[in-house]
Order: C-alpha cells, then structure tokens, then sequence
C-alpha cells in the first residue's frame, strides 16, 4: 500500500509541474505500448545483469557453505538480498510484455524470468534483507547443530552413521529425537517470517502465494501440476503399499510387537535414515531367507578394494566420460571439497556448482566409503555434466527442462553405477549374481528408490499447505506428521514436544528448496533408464542392463541435455525417451519381478498403511 501512495504522489507533482508551465493536462499524450524490439532488450539486459550477479553470488555461497561463520553469513545474506531485488525487479518489468506479440524464444525468456525466484521478496523498503538473513540463519542452524551422545559431540554425519547401523530401538529413538531437538526448534519463529516475506514477494508478482508460484514453473497451470503429481503417485502407491507391508512385518519379527506392531504405521526412527525416506540401510532385517541373496556388500567391496572419497569421485567422472561426456574441468579437481573439514563447520549435504556459467564446475560433499556415498558420486556430477551440456545456451536458458530433470539425471546415472555388470567392469565383485539373486537385487533398490517416493510428495504438500494459510503455525508440526502418516506410513518413535518443528530437521526445508523435483526425478530417472536400455536393445530383465561405454547411447542423452531449459520439459523428454509425459510405468516395469514376489509373501496380512 506504501508503494502506491508513493506512487500516486510522483504522478500528481508531475502534473502539477507541467500545469505550472502552461501544458494542458488533455495535451499529456499516453505511453506508446511496448514493442517487440524493446522485449529482445530488456531481455538482453536482464540475461547480462542476472549473469554477473549470478556468478558474484555464486562465489559468495561457496565460501559460506565451505567456512560457516558470522562474517560469511552477512557476506551471503547481503548477496542474496541484491540478487532477490534484482530478479524481483526484472520479473515485474517482464510483465510489462505479456501482450507483446513476440518470438518464442523472447516469449519462453519473459515467462522464464517471473519464474526464476524460489523466495521472492516484495518491493517494500528492507523486506529483500530481512528474507535473506532469515536464509542465512536456517541454513547455519541446520548446518552447525549437534548433539551430545555418550560423552561424545556428534554432527549430522556422525549421527547417520550410527543410525545406519544400529539395531537397538533403545538407541535409535535417542538419535532420532535428539537430532530433531537441537536441529530446528530454533526456527520457528524466523520460519513464520520467512512464509509471510516470501508471500509478500509472490504475489506482487501475480501468484496466489509462494507454493503457487512454485507449481507454476512447470509448463502448465498450477492446479495441473497439482494434480499431475497425485495422478503419478497413484501409479506407484500399489507397490509401495506391498512394501510397507512387507517391512513392516519383518520389522515386527525382529523387535516384536511392543516395539513396531504388525498392523499400523512404521516407527520412523526404525528404518536406518534420519527421515526414513530411504531404507535400504536395513536389508539386512528384511533380506529373504532361503536364497543367494546379493552376493556382495557394496560398502565392504568399496572399503576392500582400497577406495576413498577421491577415486570414488573419479569412478563416478569415468562413468561419464564411457558414454562420451568430456571429463571434469582440472579446477574441478583442485576447487572441490570431497570431505568434511575437521576445522570449521561446513554445510555438509551434498551439492553441485556451477559457479561461471562456462567451466568453474565444483561438488560440495562430505564423502564417506559407502554404497550410498558412491550413487551420490555419481548423482552429484550429473548435475555438472547437465551444467556444462548447456552452458552454451542464453542465460535463461541455462537450467534443467525442469527441475526434476536435473536431480534425475544424476540418479539416472546412479541407477546405472550399481547395477552388478557395472560393479564387475570395475572389479569390485568377481562375478556377476545369478538369475536368482534380482529378487534381493529388486528389493534392495526398492528400499532405496520406492520408499523414498512419498516422502518426495509430502514434503512440498506440506509446505504448499503453509504458503496458502490451510497449515497454520501452531499445526506446523501436526500436519507436517499428518502428512507422514497418510503417505509414508509412519509414527514418530514417541510423542513430539509442543516446540518441535519436525519438517525443518530435514535440509531442504531449511534450506528453502522446493522438493518436488526429486519425486519427479525419481519417475524421470527410471524413463531416461528405461529408454536408454531400449536403444541400447537390451532384451533382458530392466535390473540387469548397464550403458556403460555405449557411447552411441551417451551421444542422444546428450541431445536432451544440451537443450536446457530453452524448450518446455515434454519436448525435453521426447528428445531422449520418445515419450511426452511422466510415465511412472517405468517403475512399475523395472519392479515388475519384485512385485509379484511381494504378493506371495504378504499373503495373509492386513496390509493398510494406517
């Protein structure tokens, strides 16, 4: 409202001055309407000055989530802060051209650039610095809590470490809490700021709220993309319902009923990962009996054959450059950080940069010699070899067909990486398991890749419901287990605490990234996996094709990637799959075998998630 008063007195000290010259007020001719040459400039314009500051910001964000302290705090607050404004302004001038007729390609740039911020912030005089101290603080109180266990202070790390492995539900119940007391209780109140800031900011840009702003950035409308999600869920939610059940009698055989009962909800803290969104850490409760099982544990493969954080880097750049992607820039080498300092705190979760928009590419992670640590080696590049397929492209152009695309690209990498013929290639197993071994093959994906699939739904519903006011924040954490309990199926270990804000104790939400795209890109990866094993005219099970060295496969991958964001992600996707819409069939394809075989163990249960 201060705006448009401020506004509304600038236009009558104009008026008046031109009264006072003798200009007649019926004389004042309107503006011309904008021009299709003077979109191509503002574009040019807004491309120019959102590299620079983007490449500023970049080189700001790396020091402060590789040395956390006050003074690279400020520095990131201050730098995002100039960078939201910028955006901010550039997104309403864009505005100005919705009725210009265009080019398609200055068209797909002006409806890019309303889309380019996650946290937009208003054009009110300091909202822009408030929402950006407000990031900086969440990220650092995540990035810097830890917890006191046994005369020990722990990170983050150290506790997924333990809970990884641990089977006693005494411990794991202490972890898991713990980690939720120290992480982001804090945050609450610099959370319900941040959602009224970040409101502010979207609709001065024309959207509902900041979830409605985020579904549309999709290539269709907003209440479309909504649904396109729950109509892709409910592809899969069959099988994760035989999942569910079958662990969670197997859980029940393994702690008895007073500890996981043999109907209901899944005790979260249960099932070897902090969030439960992935529970491949426990196959060795729910492996089948009776058969060859793996054949090989790949952590103890990794740690026998001499690996460490470096070469499980250089195995994932390899995997790359087999199906004709260049390596790795030498900067990558030398600019990277593989493991987690022991002077100073650092955000330890993995990510991808490209800092210049051309060749500065880098991975921030904190690598450990495990399974898990190599599919995210080989996740993490993904990104750079997507950043560098498109850093041709115009500035706004530079990105994923979505974002789903880019974390599916990693994972459609990762997916190949522990495949068994790919594990031999390397010599990290003798022989590759028999026929009979796909079963615990299947299952061992499945706790990693379909128990992951609700928590990637949930989490941007949770936060959807908080943009728009239906979640309010003394229910923040009641709806957040709400949630929990009607897509994952599962309970907390024990009652939650008043204080307990339960969703900011995972990173991306108190990072402030949207977390849809790693549901889509868990349907994507198994597309791009899929289509990748019919060119390459693989005719056997899906589980047991590997592309490693096709370099003719490799060659239209890239086709796909170097496109970017310059055409709407169907026309993406068909580049590389043939296909024009998210399928989750693929999944239901690659799991067929393990779907049958749950069947048959499950009979005779209640399998409801509830």
């Amino acid at each position: 409202m201060q705006s448009r008063c401020l506004a509304a007195a600038a236009v009558a000290a104009v008026l008046a001055v031109s009264l006072a010259i003798g200009t007649s007020a019926k004389s004042v001719r309107p503006a011309a309407a904008p021009t299709a040459a003077e979109a191509r400039a503002f574009i040019a314009r807004a491309e120019a000055d959102l590299a620079r500051q983007g490449e500023y910001e970049a080189h700001v964000a790396w020091v402060q989530n590789t040395y956390i302290m006050d003074d690279t705090n400020w520095l990131t607050a201050r730098a995002n802060a100039e960078g939201t404004d910028m955006t901010v302004r550039y997104a309403k001038e864009a505005a100005r051209f919705d009725h210009v007729q265009v080019d398609p390609v200055t068209r797909r740039k002006l409806y890019l650039l309303t889309h380019q911020l996650v946290l937009p912030a208003s054009s009110r005089p300091g909202a822009s610095q408030e929402l950006a101290d407000i990031r900086a603080r969440l990220t650092a109180d995540y990035s810097t809590a830890k917890f006191e266990y046994k005369g020990k202070t722990l990170t983050l790390d150290d506790l997924e470490d333990i809970l990884r492995t641990s089977r006693d539900p005494n411990e794991t119940k202490t972890l898991w809490e713990g980690w939720r007391t120290v992480s982001s209780p804090q945050m609450v109140k610099d959370y319900q700021r941040l959602v009224v800031l970040a409101n502010e900011g979207s609709r001065e840009l024309g959207f509902a709220d900041t979830g409605a702003l985020w579904r549309s950035g999709y290539d269709m409308p907003a209440d479309d993309f909504a649904k396109k999600t729950d109509a892709v869920w409910h592809q899969v939610e069959p099988l994760y319902n035989k999942l569910h059940c079958y662990v969670r009698a197997k859980l029940s055989e393994k702690y008895g009923p007073a500890v996981q009962p043999a109907t209901g909800p899944i005790r979260a803290d249960l099932l070897g990962n902090m969030w439960a969104q992935e529970w491949g850490n426990i196959y060795d409760i729910v492996a089948p009996t009776g058969g060859p099982g793996l054949g090989y544990d790949l952590t103890k493969q990794l740690v026998d054959h001499g690996y460490d954080a470096m070469k499980i880097v250089h195995t994932a750049d390899n995997w790359y450059q087999s199906i004709g992607l260049p390596p790795e820039p030498p900067t990558f080498w030398t600019r990277s950080m593989f493991t987690r300092p022991r002077d100073r705190d650092v955000v330890c979760h993995a990510s991808a940069w490209d800092v210049d928009g051309k060749n500065d590419l880098r991975v921030k992670a904190c690598f450990t010699v495990t399974a898990d640590d190599f599919y995210t080696a080989h996740h993490e590049l993904g990104h750079n070899m997507y950043q560098r397929a498109y850093q041709n492209q115009p500035y706004l152009f530079r990105d994923g067909a979505n974002d789903g695309f880019h974390e599916a690209i990693g994972d459609f990498a990762g997916l190949n990486a522990l495949t068994p013929d790919y594990l031999k290639q390397l010599g990290l197993i003798d022989t590759v398991p028999p026929a009979e071994a796909d079963i615990p093959y299947l299952l061992r994906m499945a706790l990693d890749k379909v128990a992951f699939l609700p928590f990637g739904l949930l989490v941007d519903k949770w936060r959807w419901g908080v943009f728009s006011g239906k979640i309010t924040p003394e229910h923040y954490n009641d709806a957040w287990w709400d949630l929990v309990k009607e897509y994952q199926g599962l309970t907390p270990p024990g009652p939650r605490p008043a204080n307990a804000f339960d969703p900011g104790a995972k990173f991306h939400v108190a990072n402030n990234t949207p977390y849809m795209r790693y549901f889509l890109a868990a349907i994507y990866e198994f597309q791009f996996y899929r289509a990748a094993c019919r060119q390459a005219g693989w005719k056997g099970p899906l589980n047991r094709c590997s592309i490693y060295n096709n370099k003719t496969v490799g060659a239209k991958f890239q086709e796909m990637l170097r496109l970017g964001q310059s055409k709407p992600w169907p026309e993406a996707l068909a580049t590389f799959t043939g296909e024009h819409d998210i399928d989750a069939t693929a999944i239901t394809d690659y799991f067929a075998p393990l779907s049958g075989w749950l069947d048959k163990q499950n009979q005779g249960r209640v399998c409801t998630r509830s």
